[in-house]
C-alpha cells in the first residue's frame, strides 16, 4: 500500500520539484502518485506543493519588515518568479496583496 507523506512534501516544498521526482523517490509511476494524492490529500502533488510554497512565503511575509524584504525576493525565494501572479494567487488565498502583509 501507498501512503502520502506529506511532511516529506512539505520539507521539499522551496525546491523546483517535478511529479516525476517525487515518484522516482516513492519508487511508484508518477499516475500513482497523482492517484494518491487525490484519494489522500484532495489535490494534484504539484498544487499541493504550490499551496506549500505560498504558505510559507505567507510567513516570510508575516515575519519579515520592508527594511529586510521585499515581495519580490520573497516570492522568488518560494519558486514564484512570476510576481503577478504571484502576488493574484496571493490575494485569491489570504484576502489582502503581499505588500499589504509585508507592512504590516
Amino acid at each position: 500500500a501507498f501512503v502520502v507523506t506529506t511532511p516529506a512534501v512539505r520539507t521539499a516544498g522551496k525546491y523546483d520539484i517535478t511529479i516525476r521526482d517525487i515518484s522516482a523517490a516513492a519508487d511508484v509511476t508518477p499516475r500513482a502518485i497523482q492517484y494518491a494524492f487525490r484519494e489522500h490529500v484532495g489535490t494534484t502533488p504539484l498544487e499541493y506543493l504550490r499551496r506549500v510554497r505560498l504558505d510559507r512565503a505567507h510567513h516570510d511575509l508575516q515575519a519579515a519588515t520592508p527594511a529586510e524584504a521585499t515581495v519580490s525576493g520573497i516570492a522568488d525565494r518560494w519558486g514564484f518568479p512570476h510576481h503577478g501572479n504571484f502576488s493574484a494567487l496571493y490575494l485569491r488565498t489570504y484576502g489582502s496583496s503581499p505588500s499589504i502583509t509585508l507592512r504590516s
